[in-house]
């Protein structure tokens, strides 16, 4: 009996016999629960002081956080997969490199907060709480799409997420309008509204920024920089690249785009300015994006690969996370492994789904045109043809 319960012990506790969730399970009882973090200082403009330089990181958070990134970089590579099998039409505009802007971002405020952002908004959906499928299924135009399959890469939405937006800088005074919203009620909620590097230079933005200035809006303009907008290198675009300044009478901080906890801790600073009613503040979030502007741009041409190799190799969120993990004790790399397996899965299933459900039928064409409305007539493209608008 006794060699029976040696024996079975000892193949339970074997390395090479476990499977990978054992070996993970039996490995976090020896984790640190949390570690202190140093992060790069912020630079600052009109501010005296700024967000910390050193954080409290969880294991709970960590773990989190790394498994959202990783969802967001698979995610778009299967995208980008999709799109070459001629699964997803039109334009796809993926942000692979640039998932700490998105995690970083929603940890920082509350899920009653509101966010705006252009049409890269792939990432920023998953963080809202839209399911993976969900946002496939919108990119392949099926039913089960966020948008009822009929919005596309470039128009997603979600619970206090008004899009994806494919007009370039459109969505900024739309921000203002969200953040005018917010204070209007009452509510001390506040909107982030995203827009890249080429979008700064908008003059519909500089109008945003005086109203917003003016009226003291709860607003957090966050300029998301990869340094080249659609395809020109920054220095070569804009007069000024110190976007954290563009704001002129409105504070700003620059970021280090690549550190999740940097991200983290200057929205926790921004949201906060905003809500103890000092009005608008300007983020620059220096970043990189792997892809081109579009899965229609390679993406080297005003660009070396040798440089987006480097950028892969020094700076990638996901790896930096990883290595903080890792280094403090709060992971290891068998139980990392398990969770890109988990996700390698979610994303495989999600593509699955995203292929398979069924496509809106063409009389749902003039649905949800408006919100809360009686049912109307609309004419289609034929005079003749009429759909009807349910909401």
């Amino acid at each position: 009996m006794r060699k029976m319960l040696a024996s079975l012990v000892s193949h339970v506790f074997s390395g090479v016999n476990q499977k990978p969730a054992m070996r993970g399970l039996l490995a976090s009882l020896n984790f640190s629960n949390d570690t202190t973090c140093d992060i790069k200082k912020c630079d600052l403009y009109r501010l005296e002081e700024g967000p910390p330089t050193s954080t409290v990181l969880t294991r709970e958070e960590a773990l989190k956080y790394y498994r959202a990134m990783q969802v967001i970089r698979r995610m778009e590579l299967k995208a980008d997969q999709m799109y070459k099998q001629k699964f997803i039409r039109g334009f796809c505009h993926l942000c692979d490199g640039q998932e700490a802007c998105s995690v970083g971002l929603e940890a920082g405020i509350s899920p009653s907060d509101h966010i705006i952002t252009s049409y890269r908004a792939h990432g920023l959906c998953y963080t809202r709480g839209l399911p993976v499928r969900s946002i496939l299924a919108e990119l392949t135009g099926r039913r089960g799409g966020c948008a009822k399959g009929k919005g596309g890469s470039m128009h997603m939405y979600a619970k206090n997420f008004y899009g994806g937006n494919g007009i370039v800088g459109a969505q900024v005074p739309l921000g203002a309008g969200v953040a005018f919203a917010c204070k209007y009620l009452g509510n001390n909620e506040i909107c982030l509204t995203v827009y890249g590097d080429g979008a700064a230079n908008q003059g519909q933005v500089a109008e945003a920024y005086n109203l917003s200035a003016l009226w003291k809006l709860p607003c957090v303009f966050i300029c998301e920089n990869n340094h080249y907008a659609m395809g020109t290198a920054i220095e070569r675009a804009a007069a000024n690249t110190d976007y954290h300044k563009r704001g002129n009478f409105i504070p700003g901080l620059r970021v280090n785009g690549m550190d999740i906890l940097c991200v983290r801790e200057a929205t926790k600073f921004a949201a906060h300015y905003c809500r103890s009613g000092k009005g608008p503040i300007l983020m620059e979030l220096q970043t990189y994006r792997y892809h081109g502007h579009s899965m229609s741009d390679p993406g080297i041409s005003y660009r070396t690969r040798e440089e987006v190799q480097s950028m892969r190799s020094k700076s990638d969120p996901i790896m930096l996370l990883q290595e903080r993990m890792i280094n403090s004790n709060l992971s290891n790399v068998e139980e990392l492994k398990e969770i890109d397996a988990d996700v390698k899965k979610e994303i495989e299933e999600a593509a699955q789904f995203a292929t398979t459900d069924p496509e809106p039928a063409l009389e749902e064409l003039a649905y949800h045109l408006y919100y809360h409305n009686p049912p109307f007539q609309v004419r289609g493209t034929n005079k003749w043809i009429k759909y009807k608008s349910i909401s």
